[in-house]
């Protein structure tokens, strides 16, 4: 086996292993969690919920020195690939549950600004207990969550608009980085969920951001 291990990987071997993990829809809900940390339980690892090297090992029989071997350390990447392609507009319903899916929500995403809400929801799913910015639809605001790190695949970025200094932004996670430009996967781009190319000069000053709850960048 060779590349990152996702979320649907991992419900599949606890689901074989007699661990129910609930739906197995690729998203890294409260049930799967909590399988994950039975599981984790059971096999005598750190019970963290997250599929480091150790459970990666135990659930898919990897040595997990190898460097072919990448943990699940992004999960939000996955919730938020789940919404590829979905329109605020032609795909409004859709939209609009799931961004209230964690219990919370901006309002209409056809009528207001919703990429914080997105980031806000695809991390609120998939890393519950991970505290997050006071106000979590505003995306200035998340310019200060987590930590501080390179940008990388999966770090939440936060970009400014019309001015450094002004309050007006854009947020979503990182996919690939480029020169001069960074590939941005989030909501509210081009009126939907999908992948975008935003300049670099315009990320805020330690504008790139990781989960304190998650396994560390890869």
């Amino acid at each position: 086996m060779r590349g990152p291990i996702t979320t649907r990987m991992v419900q599949d071997a606890l689901l074989t292993q007699g661990f129910d993990p609930g739906p197995l829809d690729g998203i890294r809900g409260r049930r799967t969690i909590a399988a994950l940390k039975a599981y984790q339980s059971e096999a005598g690892l750190d019970v963290t919920g997250l599929v480091d090297a150790p459970t990666a090992q135990g659930l898919f029989g990897m040595n997990p020195s190898s460097p072919d071997i990448l943990p699940d350390a992004t999960p939000w990447m996955d919730t938020a690939a789940q919404m590829m392609g979905m329109h605020e507009t032609l795909n409004n319903a859709e939209v609009t549950d799931f961004l209230a899916s964690d219990g919370g929500t901006a309002g209409d995403p056809a009528q207001v600004p919703w990429c914080a809400d997105f980031v806000q929801t695809c991390l609120a799913l998939s890393l519950p207990a991970e505290p997050l910015p006071t106000n979590p639809y505003a995306s200035i605001a998340w310019a200060r969550f987590g930590r501080a790190v390179a940008p990388s695949f999966g770090a939440i970025l936060c970009f400014w608009r019309d001015s450094p200094d002004s309050w007006k932004g854009h947020v979503g996670f990182c996919v690939e980085v480029a020169p001069t430009h960074i590939l941005l996967r989030g909501g509210n781009q081009s009126d939907a969920i999908c992948e975008k190319w935003i300049a670099r000069a315009n990320l805020r000053p330690d504008g790139s951001r990781w989960p304190i709850t998650a396994l560390p960048p890869i």
